[in-house]
């Protein structure tokens, strides 16, 4: 029955995971009994779009960002970096699909919800299966000594449950369409060279002069320019206008996209603009929970996709040709994709899966986060080689030179994913008593041993140097680290 409020002349607005109809009575029955028994089960949100079966029966919408496709750049054995109250969701339903032998599922490239479905139940989905599938079948299917036969029949029924046919999505590498690459950066990573990209901070107000200023500082040294999307979730100039305004300077943009901002129709619509207008390079990220940016706060409830399910939805744009409602695009998409890798953010081995799932999903580079830890690097890089995809993918080490004691000290203690080792505080610890320019020197120095390390690993294809505001320090990093190009100017003392 609709609850009129006293002084509103209307029913209550629906409130989340709650159907916009009034369903039948025996879908509300249906309703009421799925949340009655799987609520104080599972926790049950009552999504309507249940992916228990491949997420060793633990709902991944307990995630606080929703995510549905394996655990975020900030996720930590200990807790939620959004939530310190709660374990990491994702943590735990890897763990038991270990332990079950299910831990392969995970590369399944899951579906974002399908909103007309949300808050109502999925039984009767599995019910109609059955019913196509053939009852007398899957009983004796179900029932049967072959554990071989068993799977195939549990698969028979969910599999079209959980991917409906908008979805189609799979564990398998997809790779892409076009033979000849679509940009700049491509065809260097093809050419075997180890290239460096770098970043460029957005500006916070509409002037682009210092914009300019730094594109052109670092354009000689580098292969392409990142502009972050609203890092740690404070508004800039968005990623979009500034690699517009690189294309002006002549530079090549890697244009960073964040979930955490984006609808699905927002992306498609996004990324048809921009490689309109000449974007190549597109980084995919779930983004900084809205949780770190400043008051007040927005909506922290809702993540309509994931980093995982945008490089699917944009993979088959350009290679497919179509939008996710199936619509044909007569002009595809020229692009090529990219994603985070995270060595520090969670386990290696779960870590070795979710870097899997982006790869098969469409990812051909991955930039990852800051290296500091070159041996724990090294354990990262055995566990991605040992899953069979470094040939698939380009990997850029993600570097940053310490500028300060403080600066160094916030990365470790407040940026999820980056940890640096107790050696290299100490250097900047001695290094800070000795004044400023002191510190900014030990932390190149750092930064220049970093790379010198990294530039001997295999499977490594360049770095991607972040300077965070320090952008005039690029040019002596790059040249002093003998990864200039031939064209570059010798740089400026700094």
């Amino acid at each position: 029955m609709p609850i009129f409020p006293i002084f509103t002349p209307a029913r209550r607005w629906q409130p989340f995971f709650y159907p916009f109809r009034k369903p039948p009575f025996s879908e509300r029955a249906l309703i009421q009994l799925e949340r009655l028994v799987k609520g104080p089960l599972f926790g049950c949100r009552m999504c309507g779009n249940c992916l228990l079966q491949e997420t060793a029966l633990i709902c991944p919408m307990e995630c606080p960002k929703g995510i549905r496709n394996g655990p975020c750049g900030g996720s930590t054995p200990e807790r939620c970096y959004v939530d310190p109250t709660r374990q990491c969701v994702w943590y735990k339903i890897y763990e038991r699909a270990e332990a079950m032998g299910r831990a392969e599922k995970l590369l399944e490239v899951l579906p974002p919800l399908d909103w007309e479905k949300v808050g109502g139940e999925t039984w009767m989905d599995v019910i109609h299966q059955v019913q196509d599938y053939g009852v007398g079948r899957f009983v004796k299917g179900m029932f049967g000594s072959d554990k071989a036969k068993r799977a195939e029949n549990w698969q028979a029924i969910f599999e079209p449950v959980r991917q409906p046919d908008w979805w189609q999505g799979d564990d398998k590498y997809h790779p892409p369409a076009y033979e000849e690459p679509v940009s700049n950066l491509e065809r260097a990573l093809r050419s075997g060279k180890f290239i460096v990209t770098s970043e460029v901070a957005p500006p916070m107000s509409t002037a682009t002069g210092a914009l300019r200023r730094n594109i052109n500082l670092i354009k000689p040294y580098v292969t392409a320019i990142n502009f972050t999307d609203n890092p740690s979730a404070t508004p800039r100039m968005s990623s979009l206008a500034c690699s517009l305004v690189c294309i002006e300077e002549g530079a090549e943009p890697v244009m960073q996209i964040a979930a955490r901002d984006r609808t699905r129709m927002g992306l498609q619509a996004e990324v048809i603009g921009a490689t309109a207008l000449g974007v190549r390079n597109i980084l995919c990220l779930s983004g900084d929970h809205s949780k770190l940016g400043p008051d007040p706060k927005g909506r922290m409830d809702i993540v309509d996709i994931d980093s995982v399910q945008m490089l699917w939805i944009l993979r088959r744009m350009r290679d497919e040709g179509r939008y996710l409602d199936g619509r044909p695009i007569k002009f595809a998409p020229q692009m090529f994709l990219g994603a985070a890798g995270n060595p520090f953010a969670a386990l290696p081995r779960f870590q070795a899966i979710r870097e899997n799932k982006k790869v098969n999903a469409g990812a051909q580079f991955l930039q990852t986060n800051l290296v500091y830890d070159i041996e724990g690097f090294k354990k990262y890089l055995e566990l991605l080689a040992e899953r069979d995809f470094v040939d698939k993918v380009y990997l850029l080490a993600g570097v940053t030179p310490l500028k300060n004691l403080r600066v160094a000290k916030y990365m470790h203690e407040q940026v999820p994913g980056v940890a640096i080792p107790d050696r290299l505080m100490a250097r900047m610890e001695k290094a800070s008593a000795q004044g400023k320019g002191a510190e900014e020197e030990e932390g190149v120095q750092i930064a220049l041993e970093l790379i010198d390390a990294i530039k001997g690993l295999a499977n490594v294809s360049g770095i991607h140097l972040m300077a965070v505001g320090w952008e005039e320090i690029v040019p002596r990093l790059v040249t002093e680290a003998g990864l200039a190009l031939e064209s570059a100017p010798k740089p400026e003392a700094v």
